[in-house]
Parts: C-alpha cells; sequence; structure tokens
C-alpha cells in the first residue's frame, strides 16, 4: 500500500489547498475526481462551448466579409482591425477564466491533467487571428473529454483538432503529387508530422527517421480546415498512392481519412510512445527525472491496458515512490499563482468582490518595481537566494525620480495574466510545440524568484486583509511547512512581510 499523504495529494496531484478543503483519503479518490470533474461545466469558454463556437463562426465570416475577393480585390483594412480587437477580448476573457477555473476547482488532479495534456499538445493562440477563439474550444473539445480514456483517442482528437491543423500550418499542406499541388502550386509542410513523432507520440532518439518525418506528413495531407475553421479531409490534397511509416504502409489508389486515422492508431499503440507518454507524466508530477520503478510500472500498465489513461495514472499513483522525497518539483508560474490564489480563499463566489475584475485598462502590466513599503516595516524587503527567501533591511534613495503612473488595472488582471506574462507563462501561448519547460532549472532563477516575490506580496497587500501569516503558512502547506520557515514567518516585522514570506517560501515554491 502506498503511503498516501492528504497534504502531498493536493500539492504534488493538484493545484494546493485552500481554506476548508475537504482533503482526499486515499489515492482512490484522486481517481475519483477523473469521473466526477465532466460532469461540472467549466468556466470556460465565456458562455460556454456552444457560444463560444458561434464566436468563432461569426469571426470567421467577418473574416470573409473583409476579404479582398470580396472587396473588389481590396482588404477591409478598418473592418480587419475592428475583428481583430474583438477576438482579442474574448480571448482575454476567456484566459482569465482558464486561470479562474484551476482556482475554483475542487478537483484538483483533473485540472492538472488538463494542464499537462494541454502542454503535451501544444497550440499557441498568437499563431492567427481566428486562433484567439478557437484555442479555447482546442482545450474543451480536444484534451479535457479524452484525458481519462483510451490515448488513442486523446492523440486522434488533439491532432485533427483544427487548432493544431492551423498551429502547425497542416492546413496549407498538400502532397507534391496532388491536384491541389499542380493546380494552386501548394506544396508539403512536414510540421505536424515531425512533432507527431518527436513529440506526440515516440519522442526524439526513438528510433524513427527522417524520412519517416516526412512519410507521416504525406499520410497526413488532406486533413484541414474549411472557411469556418472546421475540420475536413480534401482528397485533393492528399498524396496519392500507398505510403510508409515505420514500415507500416497506409493509403492507396484513393486517399481517404482513415489513412490518417489507422497511422495514428499505430503509433498510439507503439512501446516508444508508451516510455515518452510515461516518463513526460511522471516527469510532470513525480521529479524531472522520474524513478525507474514507477516507470517501469506505467509503462507495464499502458501495454496491458492497450494505453487506457486512467490505469496509467493509477499506475503511478499506486507506486510508493510516487508519495516520497517531496519538493524535487519546481511549480511552473501558473501553477505558483493559482496556488497562491487557492491559499488566501479566492472562490467562485468572491472572487469578484476580492479581485475587481474590471479595471480600467484591459492587459496593462504589473509595475515592474516592488510595492512601496507598508507602514511599520519601512525599509523591509525581500531578496531572492537561489529558491531561498530572505529579509534585507535595503532603503530606497530619498532623490528617487518620481515616476509616471502606470494606468489602472483590474487587480484580477495584476494577480493573473499580467503577472504569468512577466513569470515567462502567458495563457495558451508556449514559446513551440513543444510546450513549456518542465524542468527545476528552468524556473529558479533571480529574475524568475523576483517576480514570485513581487507577486507575493502584491497578493499578501490586496488579499491577505487580517490574516495572520503562520495561519496562511498553515493553510498553504499543512504539516509540509519546515520549521524554519514556520519560525521565520512568525518573526516577520508584519502581516504582509510575514505572508509574503509564507509565499516565497521554498517548500510553497515546489511541489
Amino acid at each position: 500500500m502506498a503511503p498516501f499523504s492528504p497534504t502531498m495529494a493536493a500539492i504534488r496531484y493538484g493545484y494546493g489547498l485552500s481554506p476548508g478543503q475537504v482533503m482526499t483519503r486515499n489515492a482512490d479518490d484522486l481517481l475519483v475526481q477523473l469521473a466526477d470533474a465532466p460532469l461540472k461545466e467549466t468556466v470556460f469558454p465565456v458562455g460556454g462551448p456552444f457560444e463560444a463556437r458561434q464566436r468563432s463562426d461569426d469571426l470567421a465570416d467577418r473574416l470573409i466579409a473583409t476579404s479582398a475577393r470580396n472587396n473588389g480585390g481590396e482588404l477591409d483594412r478598418d473592418g480587419r482591425k475592428i475583428i481583430q480587437q474583438k477576438a482579442e477580448q474574448s480571448f482575454q476573457r476567456d484566459s482569465m477564466a482558464r486561470v479562474m477555473q484551476a482556482v475554483f476547482s475542487p478537483y484538483g488532479f483533473h485540472e492538472r491533467l488538463a494542464s499537462f495534456w494541454s502542454d503535451h499538445f501544444s497550440v499557441n493562440a498568437r499563431k492567427a487571428v481566428p486562433m484567439r477563439l478557437i484555442t479555447p474550444l482546442y482545450e474543451v473539445e480536444a484534451i479535457r473529454p479524452h484525458l481519462a480514456g483510451s490515448f488513442r483517442d486523446l492523440l486522434q482528437a488533439a491532432v485533427l483538432h483544427p487548432a493544431m491543423l492551423i498551429y502547425l500550418d497542416q492546413n496549407r499542406s498538400a502532397g507534391p503529387q496532388s491536384a491541389a499541388a499542380e493546380k494552386n502550386k501548394k506544396g508539403l509542410n512536414e510540421n505536424l508530422g515531425r512533432e507527431l513523432l518527436e513529440l506526440h507520440t515516440m519522442g526524439a532518439g526513438s528510433g524513427y527517421t527522417q524520412s519517416d518525418v516526412k512519410s507521416a506528413a504525406l499520410v497526413l495531407t488532406g486533413m484541414t480546415v474549411d472557411d469556418r475553421n472546421e475540420m475536413l479531409f480534401r482528397p485533393g490534397m492528399a498524396e496519392p498512392g500507398r505510403i510508409k511509416v515505420l514500415g507500416v504502409s497506409y493509403g492507396g489508389n484513393k486517399r481517404t481519412a482513415d489513412d490518417c486515422l489507422d497511422m495514428l492508431d499505430d503509433l498510439a499503440t507503439r512501446q516508444e510512445t508508451a516510455v515518452h507518454v510515461c516518463r513526460k507524466l511522471a516527469a510532470h508530477f513525480i521529479a524531472d527525472e522520474p524513478p525507474p520503478d514507477v516507470m517501469t510500472a506505467m509503462v507495464e500498465e499502458w501495454k496491458a491496458s492497450k494505453g487506457h489513461l486512467i490505469k496509467v495514472y493509477a499506475a503511478m499513483l499506486d507506486h510508493p515512490q510516487a508519495w516520497e522525497e517531496p519538493n524535487r518539483k519546481m511549480k511552473l508560474p501558473f501553477d505558483y499563482v493559482v496556488s497562491g490564489l487557492r491559499a488566501f480563499g479566492v472562490s467562485q463566489k468572491n472572487w469578484r468582490d476580492r479581485l475587481s475584475p474590471d479595471g480600467d485598462e484591459d492587459g496593462a502590466p504589473m509595475a515592474s518595481t516592488p510595492p512601496p513599503a507598508m507602514k511599520g516595516e519601512e525599509g523591509a524587503g525581500m531578496k531572492a537566494d537561489g529558491d531561498q527567501m530572505t529579509m534585507t533591511n535595503d532603503t530606497k534613495p530619498a532623490t528617487e525620480p518620481m515616476q509616471k503612473p502606470k494606468p489602472k488595472q483590474s487587480l484580477a488582471r495584476a494577480l493573473t495574466l499580467a503577472a504569468l506574462r512577466r513569470m515567462g507563462q502567458p495563457v495558451w501561448q508556449p514559446p513551440s510545440p513543444a510546450g513549456f519547460e518542465e524542468g527545476v532549472a528552468s524556473w529558479l532563477s533571480p529574475s524568475q524568484m523576483s517576480e514570485r516575490i513581487l507577486w507575493a506580496r502584491k497578493a499578501s497587500e490586496s488579499l491577505g486583509g487580517d490574516m495572520e501569516p503562520k495561519r496562511l503558512l498553515e493553510v498553504a502547506m499543512a504539516d509540509m511547512a519546515r520549521d524554519d520557515t514556520i519560525r521565520v514567518v512568525s518573526q516577520a516585522p508584519s502581516r504582509v512581510s510575514g505572508m509574503t514570506l509564507a509565499l516565497s517560501s521554498p517548500e510553497f515554491n515546489r511541489r
């Protein structure tokens, strides 16, 4: 029986603790979340998936109406600017709602898995204007409904969703011998074929060749999107004939969408895929270098269950080493912000009152300098030293010049979207198809920790109220707070300093 820890379950496998949270009793409680969570509607996209899909359709219609071919050969630039503004506003609302989904949900393990798989199958909302509306739909249509089922179904849903087809330029790819290539001079794009093998399934260095990459791209030709950004198969763009990938032939005289599905099915069941995906899961939850025994158990269960993900998760959670050595993982910025808001008790019932989301300036950045010292703590500040937080006695020069006031923004934006942008993890905007880096080295730096300290101080000033620092530490860390952290927090010169120290402590920044 695994040495289960309720606190570790909330921190390592969820988004942290909140006041009055009902603690999980065993690993099975985490798995039950995967059945219960889908019964609850997400708070994003705003208005629900149906309304979001309508917004996407309306955007597509407006883009068509303002195109050059519908305006005498000249693009309606003014109309396009309005469309872009509305798309950006919709994206910002959905991005905020995405953060709050993680804050509000009592199903932390389910939310972490949604984030993991969205990153594993990364797309970026900045790729094109329609992607501002399609990306939120991608997560609720392709990722969340399949994260507890078979990897085969998840792979198909993610790879063939319009968001992925647009992001990796599959919508423009045509077979060199296809009718579309001859007529429209379109060529083959290997992006999706490459990432399918390197990132989504087998993993780099697993034995496939550049020839396999090109062949996978050829099998995928024909998978594209229409003018309303819906996925469809166009035979005229598909490469004719039989195509061999990793020794298996697909297609024939007449190419169909089934060729693509067959290839995805075969890739989903390969041993290399099981090893690659299980390693990523264990590295995400347990340690950058996951325990080999945990990996072995997960891969064996993958093989036995034919990639049934909930059984693979169970194999991980049931292993004793999944509950050992806390603090081996560094929280990513998204995890840090969400767990901080949860520790302050932000909920779906009180968040508007506490975070005043309706500010004057949409998307204004957080101030790049620390807020002024509060009364009773003049000269008291914070300094990052690796992942250790220490008090300082630095004071500002008396002759510091006046700074121009920054535009007002909502507290909600300052503590979520603006903060995540500054910390390097903007919502739905990974730096590459590989997603965001996971390793401790990527997020443990002086600049990163300085941003977290700034966030901790602003959140403490804004949300701390009359909460005692030691109580915040108890809520956030329960029995995992170290004695020296408890002592330092208790001896802080003010409540704000104490709470800032609690949120800046090594154990709160790790899991």
